[in-house]
């Protein structure tokens, strides 16, 4: 499981690094794009979810195998909407729904920080939450925002380039804590903007 999870966290890096060198060495295509949708499918769609089965949700038997099936489900259907988003009208600081590496990254820092798994129905049935709030986050219409998009105030500073310091920082000292911590915030930060915007209207 602790390999498991890794791996699902060197996708996310590499899903990062694969378009901007794609951009770099200009060799962009259309094939290229839906070849990096395939794999997000697998990396971030069937990989947690079949992680988030074997680890936890085996005891609920056929509850845990729909969890993931709509873990799944929801991560194909949110990858195939971003690519038919029109993105001259679409914000780019913002995701609608839940990215799927985001989503893939709850499920493997909360594996990686209990690595051991559930044995038991009574353990397993909070585990659900873990696989079906990401899902349906993601076919939700919850604006999360874009990390390459945030501006901490001041441009052409060294700002950004601190906190990203200090959080890897907490990630080498910290992993197993520091991950989950990270990947909780993102989704807690997004519901409570998503109140706010709700509560001014």
């Amino acid at each position: 499981f602790d390999t498991a999870a890794i791996f699902i966290g060197i996708a996310m890096v590499l899903d990062t690094l694969d378009g901007f060198v794609a951009r770099l060495t200009k060799s962009s295509t259309a094939f290229g794009v839906q070849l990096d949708s395939l794999a997000d499918v697998v990396s971030f769609g069937l990989a947690p979810a079949i992680l988030a089965f074997t680890w936890g949700l085996w005891p609920l038997k056929r509850l845990g195998w729909a969890a993931g099936f709509i873990y799944a489900t929801a991560a194909a259907m949110r990858l195939a909407r971003f690519n038919i988003q029109t993105t001259a009208s679409s914000d780019k600081r913002y995701f609608v729904g839940m990215p799927s590496p985001a989503a893939a990254s709850v499920i493997a820092a909360t594996v990686y920080l209990y690595p051991y798994g559930l044995q038991e129905r009574e353990t397993a049935l909070p585990a659900l939450a873990m696989v079906l709030v990401p899902a349906f986050l993601m076919v939700s219409t919850i604006r999360f925002r874009s990390i390459k998009a945030i501006d901490v105030g001041w441009r052409r500073s060294y700002v950004a380039l601190f906190i990203i310091a200090v959080a890897l920082a907490l990630i080498a000292s910290h992993p197993r804590v520091a991950l989950v911590v990270l990947s909780y915030s993102y989704v807690v930060a997004a519901l409570i903007a998503w109140g706010l915007s709700r509560w001014r209207k």
